[in-house]
């Protein structure tokens, strides 16, 4: 009969369910610089006795692990925490062992609660304190020598017991218990750790071309992207993202409203890239030169903002790839290269690679040194055009490799695909992504969304970033709600993530005008260069611009993962709550959901967990239009005029100040 390992039998407490542990340990965990990991674990053994465990964590360089007490949170279960420091990997796992001492003590206390005599249990007790004075140095060792003869020989039972259970032996006690059988948990498990601007950027999306001053038709160039930096700055963007800066292809090149034919003088789509001029590691000639991309680059970092570029790996036609690689490309039986496709629709202004290509190798090194270029130029943020319809390995490949020289690089995941392949691209290293929040609108969509994402387990991995519009989406919420609509979906975005962008300047002038039966916009700038009059009347530069410097001001909204829905008894109202631990900050942010009628709700409260009197009124003040009202109880009502103002974000004054708060009241 084979023999079976018993392993160490005398290794009694079993450690399960570690959390964060992503796919078993074989992704990493997601922080920003600045934030924390609550690590969470199943810590029991067999019988009564107590449990001592601990969360070990260490920066990856660091010779040994730092130690932090684990707290028991009822079933078994265990949590403790550990902060994010510096940019560098962090690690962690859990160790637990049998406290014999605080069992010993609990034993003893009960014994002598009964009415027992406990002289035996001192004695037991005087030993365990021995024992960890041998294993002390110093100070601790001389504390627990002198509590030896305390416990041994006490003047009476209850100062014995006293002297065992004071909060001095018990912290130094735990400082030297006995390890020897201590259970390790088995891995060692590792936390990514990205810059703040991870979890928290506010992002402005600009075609550079439709940036000019010059007139109709006149092509923008960077140094024309200058005179805007300002008015970004100002509205409280940090991230100026551009579709791709390379040069557009002639053959096939697409015209207005995406004709697949141009007209001379049209400039085609940027995501159709690569001419005589270069492919993914040049600039088109009509924005300007390197030199003026880096003097541009330079003016925003000095007003707080990030160039992020647009990574779209794929060619147009007149690409130098297609003549220098052509194993890179599909070809079809009767010699030509296969072109993109989506039935019905027909890209022949696109070429896609072929990453099953016999020279896979080499198209994947050439792919990352394209980031790897733009890095050593500057660039630290990059928007990926569709990476799900590339292989999911090459990604986690790819993001190792450029964050290997450039750790503080961030990789924004464009991928509108099914929601198992947009987790799995977060695994792979994309450090934010795109999401379904474009179509969810009603108060059960964006609940239910919301719930998935910061209550399960993607949470520790997939960081959304919310955008009401991009040039591909012009949703119908936005096309048949007007300004209203507009104004809904800004606040949405910008309290219910901490990551936020939006498409502009389309979005702030209120252009909704969407090609018929289809979410596209109608003269989209893909393929067209645009003018803009951003002094026109109805612009939402006034209230973005409030709406950002709320986000800055107040860290309750800096955060994703701290939103909590609350009842209102209207499906057109949605009620939810922020808070910030930290500053002990808490906002209250209602909303219309319905762009077209006023409505109103009741609001319910849970007055206990806000630290609220139900028998004193409250102050809540509106940080959008600085209204101010006293509430009392935990139902309050709200009326929201969309045309008005349709969204408020409260702060919560806990309670007004009576007489009895005058400095002079006796």
């Amino acid at each position: 009969m084979e023999q079976r390992s018993k392993g160490n039998g005398r290794q009694r407490v079993i450690i399960e369910n570690v959390t964060p542990r992503i796919d078993g340990g074989a992704f990493p965990a997601k922080r920003a610089v600045g934030e924390s990991v609550e690590v969470t674990a199943d810590i029991f053994a067999d019988s009564h006795d107590f449990i001592a465990a601990k969360l070990l964590w260490k920066m990856d360089g660091d010779a040994g692990f730092a130690e932090m007490p684990m707290r028991p949170m009822g079933n078994d279960r265990w949590s403790a925490e550990f902060p994010i420091l510096e940019l560098t990997a962090h690690f962690y796992t859990v160790v637990a062992w049998i406290d014999h001492y605080r069992s010993w003590l609990e034993k003893a206390e009960k014994k002598y609660a009964a009415a027992q005599d406990v002289r035996v249990e001192l004695a037991t007790g005087a030993q365990l304190v021995a024992e960890a004075a041998d294993r002390a140095e110093g100070a601790d060792r001389d504390f627990l020598r002198e509590h030896v003869g305390l416990l041994e020989t006490p003047q009476s039972q209850e100062l014995g017991l006293a002297a065992a259970r004071s909060p001095a032996l018990l912290t130094i006690m735990d400082r030297h218990a006995d390890r020897a059988l201590a259970t390790c948990y088995a891995k060692e498990l590792r936390v990514q750790v990205d810059p703040p601007k991870a979890g928290f950027s506010t992002w402005y999306e600009l075609f550079p071309r439709s940036a000019g001053l010059s007139g109709p038709g006149g092509h923008g160039t960077f140094r024309d992207v200058e005179a805007w930096l300002p008015r970004i700055a100002r509205m409280g963007f940090d991230v100026l993202y551009f579709p791709p800066i390379h040069p557009i292809g002639e053959t096939f090149r697409k015209g207005r409203n995406n004709n697949p034919t141009s007209e001379p003088g049209e400039p085609g789509s940027p995501w159709a890239i690569g001419n005589k001029d270069g492919g993914h590691t040049a600039i088109n000639p009509s924005l300007g030169t390197l030199e003026d991309f880096q003097r541009l680059r330079g003016k925003a970092r000095e007003l707080g903002i990030d160039i992020a570029l647009d990574m779209a790996f794929q060619c147009s036609p007149d690409h130098p790839w297609v003549r220098e690689h052509p194993q890179w490309f599909k070809h079809r039986p009767d010699g030509t290269i296969q072109y993109a496709e989506n039935p019905p629709k027909k890209y022949q202004d696109i070429y896609p690679l072929n990453f099953e290509c016999e020279d896979w190798e080499k198209l994947w090194e050439a792919l990352r040194d394209v980031f790897l270029y733009w890095c050593r130029q500057g660039v630290r943020i990059f928007r990926v055009d569709n990476p799900h319809t590339k292989p999911l390995p090459f990604w986690q490949w790819c993001i190792d490799e450029v964050k290997a020289s450039y750790p503080e690089t961030l990789f924004l995941s464009e991928a509108f695909t099914r929601p198992r392949i947009m987790y799995r691209l977060a695994k792979a290293g994309f450090t934010q992504s795109y999401t379904y929040f474009t179509w969810r609108n009603t108060k059960h969509e964006l609940t239910t969304y919301m719930e998935e994402l910061v209550r399960n387990a993607p949470r520790d991995y997939f960081r959304p970033n919310f955008w009401p519009n991009t040039p591909d989406i012009l949703p119908e919420y936005l096309q048949y709600g007007g300004r209203p609509a507009s104004v809904i979906r800004l606040v949405l975005a910008a309290t219910l993530s901490s990551n936020y962008g939006i498409y502009g300047p389309v979005f702030e002038l209120v252009e909704v005008a969407g090609r018929p039966g289809s979410e596209e916009y109608l003269d989209s700038e893909k393929y067209e260069i645009r003018q803009w009059d951003l002094q026109r009347p109805g612009t939402l530069e006034q209230f973005i611009t409030r709406m950002n410097a709320i986000r800055r001001e107040h860290p309750a909204l800096q955060s994703t993962w701290n939103v909590r829905f609350l009842p209102a008894d209207n499906e057109y109202v949605l009620f939810y709550a922020k808070n910030d631990k930290a500053l002990g900050e808490t906002l209250l942010i209602v909303v219309n959901l319905d762009p077209h009628h006023t409505q109103s709700a009741w609001l319910h409260l849970p007055l206990e967990e806000f630290s609220l009197d139900p028998g004193r009124p409250f102050l809540v003040h509106d940080l959008l239009g600085e209204d101010k009202f006293i509430w009392q109880g935990e139902r309050n009502f709200i009326e929201l005029d969309p045309h008005v103002q349709p969204a408020r974000i409260f702060t919560l004054r806990a309670r007004l100040r009576s007489e009895t708060d005058f400095d002079y009241f006796m």
